[in-house]
């Protein structure tokens, strides 16, 4: 794996990690490469590890094709795994398992095993998520196709479970199918989910730069992010990079563009691009993002840079051999900034953001490679502070992590090594963020 600087060295005063724990989940999750992903590992999971109090929770497939669940007390208790009465359908890295808590009684939701299909889902018996409770397969109620009982239809997508304001729980997905789907809102109060409905829409037509046109599409997340009483989210529209900023929507520029379920966002909704970019770049797509102590957004995109090519031949081979993450932020008057991160990703897959308390940024790149930056320096002066691929860590590439428990100062990052067979071992590693 290459670590080259492609940009003039500086003096650094970027933050750094420090390795805690590295534990093994299973020394057997099941392995195939669907997607250029794992299953067990994709970085659009919200979440597929997941602190709640004193307890963190993960999910994954065994070699089996059976669903898996697991706790351990923090920081570094043992982890107590238990399966579900469920088997993976589809050799699909789509078909990832996200788990999320609703605070208002503590149950643990699980959604499963979809892409353009049914949703499979299931949630614990209230109070299991703090304790009270077996932690056992009986305490989980009967895997259903619909979100409890709300019927959500059978082309489903990208289930994320997200905390909103007043500690209240939503579940973000897509329904149709790439390329012609809606992104959707679900809410769940008093035990009960209802449907909050459609944010953005497929419709509208859209001109190309080579006046090719479209007519339907979908709008791939990068995050959907509460910060105070707003939501934050970025995204991909294939054809461009947008922000918008959870009933009613408003562009960076504080203009209202959208309102859930009857005025939806679309293509042409006004002033939501940021960072136009051609089709012929090896964009990718729901990468990450967050958003920091002054409610400004901060989001990761990566691609092939137009001095290596100006036209992608093979999306996977020149991603691997040239593709960079870019960081774009927001400033106070709306404005944004865009910074190329100075080393090769090497990989296909995508890369998580999180902050710190003090807004330093940490990019986990594939294989566990993390790069930082401060906000002392407005974000510019990134550096490679750790390296999974010199260290051992034998990672497939892409990852996923813990954003509930970084309030602690603690960065858990769920990955799976790589392998030439049907399993590999499945890891949840702690770096301690030293900003």
């Amino acid at each position: 794996m290459r670590l080259t600087l492609r940009s003039l060295a500086i003096r650094s005063s970027a933050p750094s990690v420090s390795l805690l724990y590295n534990t093994v989940l299973d020394s057997e999750g099941i392995y195939f490469i669907s997607y250029d992903g794992l299953v067990n590992v994709d970085s659009f999971q919200l979440s597929g590890v997941l602190t709640y109090g004193e307890y963190q929770f993960a999910a994954w497939y065994n070699v089996n094709k059976t669903s898996m669940l697991a706790r351990r007390v923090l920081p570094d208790g043992a982890w107590e795994s238990i399966a579900l009465p469920h088997t993976l359908v589809s050799e699909d890295s789509h078909n990832v398992i996200s788990l999320g808590v609703s605070p208002e009684d503590d149950v643990l939701h699980v959604a499963m095993d979809c892409h353009s299909t049914p949703l499979y889902y299931t949630a614990s018996s209230a109070g299991l998520a703090s304790g009270n409770g077996s932690w056992a397969a009986s305490s989980f109620a009967t895997i259903t196709n619909t979100l409890g009982t709300l019927s959500i239809g059978s082309t489903i997508t990208y289930p994320q479970f997200v905390i909103s304001p007043g500690d209240g729980f939503q579940f973000v997905y897509r329904t149709g199918v790439s390329g012609d789907g809606a992104t959707q809102l679900a809410e769940y109060s008093d035990g009960v989910w209802s449907s909050i409905g459609s944010w953005t829409s497929a419709s509208s037509t859209y001109t190309a730069d080579n006046s090719a046109t479209s007519s339907a599409r979908n709008l791939y997340i990068h995050g959907f992010t509460y910060h105070d009483n707003r939501t934050y989210v970025t995204g991909t529209w294939r054809e461009n990079n947008d922000s918008v900023s959870c009933r009613t929507w408003y562009n960076s520029a504080g203009t209202q563009v959208g309102t859930s379920a009857t005025d939806p966002i679309t293509v042409n909704s006004d002033g939501l691009i940021i960072d136009p970019l051609d089709a012929n770049h090896g964009l990718m797509n729901q990468e990450s993002q967050t958003v920091d102590s002054n409610g400004l957004i901060h989001t990761i995109i990566s691609y092939v840079p137009g001095r290596f090519m100006q036209c992608v031949t093979d999306y996977e081979t020149d991603r691997i051999e040239y593709g960079h993450a870019f960081h774009l932020h927001e400033w106070e008057n709306g404005t944004f900034s865009k910074m190329e991160i100075p080393f090769f990703i090497d990989a296909v897959g995508r890369s998580q953001i999180v902050l710190d308390a003090n807004d330093n940024a940490y990019v986990v790149m594939p294989y566990v490679c993390i790069v930082t930056a401060s906000a002392a320096s407005s974000w510019t002066d990134w550096t490679m502070v750790y390296n999974g691929t010199a260290q051992g860590l034998n990672v497939f590439g892409e990852i996923t992590v813990d954003r509930a428990r970084l309030s602690t100062g603690i960065l858990s990052i769920l990955y799976q090594e790589s392998t030439t067979g049907s399993s590999s071992p499945v890891h949840v590693i702690d770096f301690e963020l030293l900003g």
